[in-house]
């Protein structure tokens, strides 16, 4: 008998392009050999150019998505993603706590079509407080970090305050270095490892999502820290590297390049 496909739960929202979202995080699971279950936090309204509206899921319906599935499949990672309002983070927090031993792996983003949103602050502060303690490993970029990290004025300063809220792991993505970007990988002891990457023209849209699920996807493999974290930015650069341009606005990741050559 084969062996089963190990399973994750992507919680995110829905973008209609299939760009980011729950599309885009099946699709990156079904590449990296996963079963992708999925409970959608947020409807948003766009294409590959812009985004231009975001509707939060109702937070009751966020917990009955979330436990139905918890309750029937044996989940091997938790991948977490935009959440679109602070009673979603609240009604996360309490499902997640029922659940201590599944590796929860998050992509903060607390702004999707409006960066400037005045719903912002409060999310990233109740992610910051409430889904961190919970997080296996925490993907922040640079902005995402100094959102959630108030007390911190340097990247690595930034590192050590999220950590000592509670995640295990932090890969804070896209520093700037030379002619190259700088992913960083901390854990409470500090900075473990820096991997450079070529930086590849034109930024597409999805790649932050996309990293933090294909880390989920090899963490349910068995995949240590390291070698998940290694593995899922080999991956999630090819893809971005062979990008197509399905609409008129930002190239798509193709997230599938290894089956297509």
């Amino acid at each position: 008998m084969d062996t089963p496909q190990p399973i994750i739960l992507t919680i995110t929202h829905h973008d209609p392009s299939g760009s980011a979202g729950i599309a885009a995080d099946t699709e990156t699971a079904v590449s990296l050999g996963c079963h992708a279950a999925s409970a959608v936090s947020a409807i948003s309204v766009g294409n590959t150019g812009e985004l231009l509206g975001v509707a939060p899921m109702d937070d009751s319906l966020l917990v009955e998505q979330t436990r139905t599935v918890l309750e029937d499949m044996p989940v091997a990672a938790i991948k977490i993603g935009y959440l679109g309002s602070v009673e979603n983070v609240r009604a996360l927090h309490s499902v997640l706590r029922d659940y201590p031993d599944i590796p929860v792996v998050i992509d903060p983003d607390a702004t999707l079509a409006d960066k400037e949103s005045v719903l912002a602050p409060p999310l990233w502060s109740a992610m910051a407080s409430l889904l961190l303690p919970h997080a296996t490993m925490v993907c922040p970029n640079r902005r995402e970090a100094r959102a959630m990290a108030v007390e911190a004025d340097v990247l690595d300063a930034m590192a050590q305050e999220l950590l000592e809220g509670g995640c295990r792991y932090l890969l804070l993505t896209g520093v700037p270095c030379k002619q190259q970007l700088q992913n960083r990988l901390y854990d409470v002891r500090g900075l473990i490892r820096e991997f450079h990457w070529e930086r590849l023209p034109p930024a597409a849209y999805g790649v932050c999502g996309t990293l933090a699920t294909a880390i989920a996807c090899h963490i349910a493999h068995g995949l240590t820290i390291i070698e998940a974290v290694s593995r899922s930015q080999q991956y999630t650069w090819s893809a971005i590297r062979d990008s197509r341009r399905l609409g008129m606005g930002r190239p798509i990741p193709n997230r599938l390049f290894w089956c297509e050559r």
